[in-house]
């Protein structure tokens, strides 16, 4: 179970795509961060994933710091066990925060969409300035720390043109772990996906070449996509489930199924309870239902079960319904499938050992981290 505690509203930038749900303007007390942590040590047997959310959290540091104090004292009790992570825009990651998070044990993602024509298009600051040279000290900083440390990329139709470059400059920036999404909410037309294509196919070349180097690396449309195929017969276990193993927290402590719904305010029907009282179980199964059902469009399409399309957070955001496929959703899966399994059979006929190491084998992660931990006290 992970819970994403919505910390503020607030942000310091000026995204053209940044999601905040409306709010009073007040941060999450320290009250109601304290019951979302004890809600999460009840709701799981094991260990819970405390996700701490925006606008942009890092304007709530002390909060952040006080809870994660507050959950390794509950651990100390044998009152939970938790797992925390932050998700910050990077523009006030400090090395004291990167101190705290390491000494904490709390995993730090940040955004950040690649060569500076890519970022600067949609990740502004005050006075509309760019944010490239300010952010990437700061990514370096984490990726010092943090080698593991995930980035996230969002790809815009305007930014398409620079994704090869964009992902090969993170890479060159010893970026280990890269998560690349689509904007779905914006404007895509076929052109567009015109030049998307194009860069997807270089970038798959790409791919076979680095791992045929030999080169470590995760990058989620294609590790994604080859699992997928590779782990068909399990892959639609291992996707979310709406309401049940995530839920989200705004500031004032309702509950919501995940990050997009808390906008539709505590009155909507998205709404599961409060951290104070606990989760309404029939409403949490009404939408779990709702958000599992056969989907009519996607009935005889060839990859309906490796598709994207049981997102119900994202169906939501694109189109109202969290059992309605945005256009957009179904025409990038459409595209990227074909490209991902050419380069799965390339390199599964060339028998490469670390693309088989990394897919084919459960411990891969483990013992790639043993690994790259041994070479660096070498």
């Amino acid at each position: 179970m992970h819970l994403t505690l919505h910390l503020t509203t607030a942000c310091n930038m000026g995204c053209s795509y940044c999601y905040a749900p409306p709010h009073d303007g007040r941060p999450m007390s320290e009250a109601v961060g304290r019951q979302a942590l004890d809600l999460g040590s009840r709701l799981t047997s094991g260990s819970c994933g405390i996700v701490f959310f925006g606008g942009e959290p890092l304007l709530c540091r002390d909060r952040i710091q006080s809870l994660v104090a507050y959950g390794r004292e509950q651990e100390r009790r044998q009152a939970g066990r938790f797992h925390f992570k932050i998700t910050t825009n990077g523009l006030l990651l400090d090395d004291a925060f990167l101190e705290f998070a390491v000494r904490n044990d709390v995993l730090i993602a940040m955004s950040f969409d690649g060569v500076a024509d890519a970022h600067d298009r949609h990740r502004r600051l005050a006075g509309d300035r760019p944010s490239f040279d300010v952010l990437l000290p700061r990514l370096k900083s984490l990726l010092a720390v943090r080698p593991y440390a995930s980035v996230l990329m969002v790809v815009n139709p305007d930014t398409a043109e620079y994704l090869v470059d964009s992902i090969s400059f993170l890479l060159d920036l010893s970026c280990r772990y890269l998560i690349v999404s689509l904007n779905y909410a914006a404007d895509w037309q076929e052109p567009d996906f015109r030049v998307l294509r194009k860069q997807f196919k270089r970038l798959a070349s790409l791919y076979v070449k680095w791992t045929r180097a030999g080169r470590k690396f995760y990058l989620s449309p294609f590790e994604v996509k080859l699992s997928s195929h590779i782990n068909r017969h399990c892959y639609r276990k291992e996707r979310c489930e709406l309401a049940r193993r995530q839920l989200s927290v705004d500031p004032q402590g309702y509950l919501f199924p995940c990050v997009q719904f808390p906008k539709a305010g505590p009155d909507s029907q998205w709404c599961l309870g409060h951290v104070s009282r606990g989760i309404d179980e029939a409403a949490r199964q009404r939408i779990h239902d709702e958000s599992e059902a056969e989907k009519e469009f996607c009935v005889s399409c060839a990859i309906k079960d490796r598709c994207n399309n049981t997102c119900g957070c994202l169906n939501w955001q694109t189109t109202g319904s969290i059992n309605s496929i945005s256009p957009v959703l179904c025409r990038y899966e459409q595209m990227l499938v074909p490209i991902v399994d050419r380069v799965g059979k390339v390199l599964y006929r060339k028998r490469d050992p670390l693309f088989l190491h990394k897919h084919y084998n459960a411990a891969y992660p483990v013992l790639s981290l043993l690994e790259d931990t041994m070479t660096r006290r070498k």
